[in-house]
Order: structure tokens, then sequence, then C-alpha cells
């Protein structure tokens, strides 16, 4: 049985790709090693197979990011492996120096365009140091996955070397709604729109839709995650007594957080067109809206649009407005059979868009190492 040995920089508490790459290779006879770090808060996790999180001294910062690197490739080099896994370029240089020196293969998964992401754009030594990583590695890797196509051309064009697309879509499983809306408190005769997950970050538009929910009657949002500017939200929220109109409902569990989808109205995603990073970003939420049977309202980004017009499953908004984002709304709502005519579409967007049918290009590179 080869062994695996997979790599990511969180704490594995909650990345669900990482997580569905793991399930995946272990139901299909391979032995699997997750290695991350721990965190002040992390939880525990039990999984199907292996998992090692790793303690260290700094959390931020070029120190942070040399002594993870020094400290997973010590590991890397001693571990039992038949196969080494890198999740994004922060764990790439560790992998890449164990699986020359131990002579293995490496197969790297970009989750996003890496060096175009917002946090570094404005940071010239931080986007340069990783600019050389990726420059130095990257040619010389034989296995790339991405998260989708526009991705995929980007580094093509760039290193011209082939990269596969592996979207990042829910399981076919039995995740069901389990929750009433009286069981989470959630409101009967509101309408319910919901933002979840772990990016509520600047530029994702959520500012503007909490200014639209401010001017909208009958409209209850929930914001199901963490970011960067929840705590500025929050403080929004309250300086605008919005307290019976937002309700912060914090991270959760995946299955947990599902619960909440499954009894919204609509799902939203307003990613801004700020960096190359968000302009060709395809969010997970936008499946989890489509698992959950959600009409979606979105930014007019590439990689979502095409979801959207595909399968007509919503509303696609060129202005970030709080009037416009309330029009846009009210347009997928107020006609009930437009209304459900966007949820009906999601169903077979569902069937289509299953974990199950988009890993066989994985498969079938490990099946061959």
């Amino acid at each position: 049985m080869k062994r695996v040995v997979v790599s990511v920089i969180n704490d594995l508490s909650f990345d669900q790709r990482v997580d569905k790459v793991c399930s995946t290779l272990i139901n299909n006879g391979f032995d699997v090693l997750l290695i991350g770090r721990r965190l002040k808060g992390s939880v525990p996790v039990s999984r199907s197979y292996q998992t090692s999180r790793m303690n260290l001294l700094f959390t931020k910062g070029a120190l942070f990011y040399t002594f993870f690197n020094l400290r997973l490739f010590f590991k890397l080099l001693f571990v039992k492996a038949d196969i080494f896994h890198a999740n994004d370029l922060d764990t790439l240089l560790a992998n890449r120096w164990a699986s020359k020196l131990r002579r293995k293969p490496l197969i790297y998964d970009s989750h996003e365009y890496f060096t175009g992401v917002p946090e570094i754009q404005n940071r010239p030594k931080v986007k340069k140091a990783w600019e050389k990583i990726e420059k130095s590695i990257f040619p010389k890797l034989k296995y790339i996955f991405t998260v989708n196509q526009s991705i995929a051309d980007l580094y093509r064009n760039q290193y011209n070397k082939e990269v596969q697309v592996l979207r990042n879509v829910p399981k076919s499983d039995d995740l069901k709604k389990t929750k009433s809306r009286t069981d989470l408190g959630i409101p009967l005769d509101k309408k319910i729109v919901l933002v979840q997950g772990t990016g509520i970050n600047i530029d994702r538009g959520i500012e503007e839709l909490l200014e639209a929910i401010a001017i909208m009657d009958n409209t209850v949002l929930y914001i199901v995650g963490s970011g960067d500017v929840l705590n500025q939200l929050k403080e929004r929220s309250e300086g605008q007594d919005l307290n019976n109109k937002v309700v912060f409902v914090g991270k959760l569990p995946y299955n947990e957080m599902m619960q909440y989808t499954f009894n919204a109205d609509v799902g939203v995603t307003l990613d801004k067109d700020t960096n190359i990073n968000y302009r060709f970003s395809l969010p997970n939420k936008i499946f989890d809206y489509i698992k959950a049977g959600l009409p979606v309202l979105s930014s007019d980004l590439v990689e979502l649009k095409k979801i959207i017009n595909q399968y007509e499953i919503g509303v696609i908004t060129v202005d970030h407005s709080p009037e416009e984002i309330k029009k846009s709304l009210l347009a997928i709502w107020d006609n009930e059979h437009i209304f459900s005519q966007y949820k009906e579409n999601t169903k077979q967007a569902a069937q289509e868009l299953t974990w199950e049918k988009e890993v066989k290009t994985l498969l079938e590179v490990y099946k061959n190492l």
C-alpha cells in the first residue's frame, strides 16, 4: 500500500478540499498522513486517515513561514512516504526539497493564484519573495492541479506547464436538512439571505450587502463564518442598530454550517474584481449553495458567471451599490415562478457538480505513480 504524505499550512479543522482528497485516497487503497499545524484554539480532529499537527513558535510573518517550512522539511525527510502532496505555495518549498532528496513524486495542488492574493499586493518585498519561490519550483513540477480553468490558464501561460482542474465541489453524500428554522432560531416570516465560509474578508462585498439589507423590508442577513472584516461588520451593524436584521453565527463545522444553508432563501457571493486572485476565483460557497438548493446572487466574475449562466440558478450583479444589491435580491424572489425555477435548476447542477465525478482526474494521476 503506497503512503501519501499530504501537507497544508492550516490546522486541519475546516479545510474541506484537503479532507476530501485524503478521504478519497484512503477509499482507493492508499495510506494517508495529513500534516498541518496546531493553533491555540485548534479543536480535535477525528479522520479516517492519520493526522499530525506541528507546534510552532511563531504564528505569522517571515519567521513563521521560514520555521514552518523547515519543520515540515525535516518531518517529510524522515517520515514514511511514497508520494508527497503539497497544498498551496506556502508548503511547496519543503515538499520540493524532500521530494528531490528522497526521489519521490510530488503532486502540487494550488487552491488559488497564490501570488495574486490581496494580502500581499501592497507588500512588494513579500510578494517578490513568493514569486521567486514559485518561479524556482513551478517549471520543475510534473503533476499540478488547481481549482478552476481560469487559474489553470494563468499558470499554463506563465510557465508553459500542463495544469489540471479539480474544482472544489461537494461530495454527493447524504447530507440533508436535519434542523428547522425553529431549531436554529431563524425567523419563519422573513427572507433569509446567507453568506458563509472562512473568507469574510476585505473586498468580498459584505459591507455593501449589509447596507442593502438595512434598506430592505422583511429580510435578515445571516453571516456564518469568519474573516478579517468580521469585527468591522459587527461594529457597523451595532452602530446602525441592525441587530434584528443581521445575525453573526460564527465559524462552525461544515455539517453544522450547512444546516443554516439549507434554511436560507438566497446564497450570496460578492467578491470584487480588485485583484487577479478574486477576478478568477470560484468560491466553495457557491457549490454549497447549490447543494442546499439556494438561488445565488453573484458578482460579475468569470468563473462564477460560468456556473450561474450554465445552470440558470440566480442573478449576477455588475454593481456593488446597496441599491443594486437590493434590486438583484428582489429580482430573485419577487416573482414566485422565477424563484421556483432557480431552485429547481439547482437540483440538476447538484447532480452534475459532485466530487466523485470531479476527482477522477486526480485518481488517474495517483494510480499511475
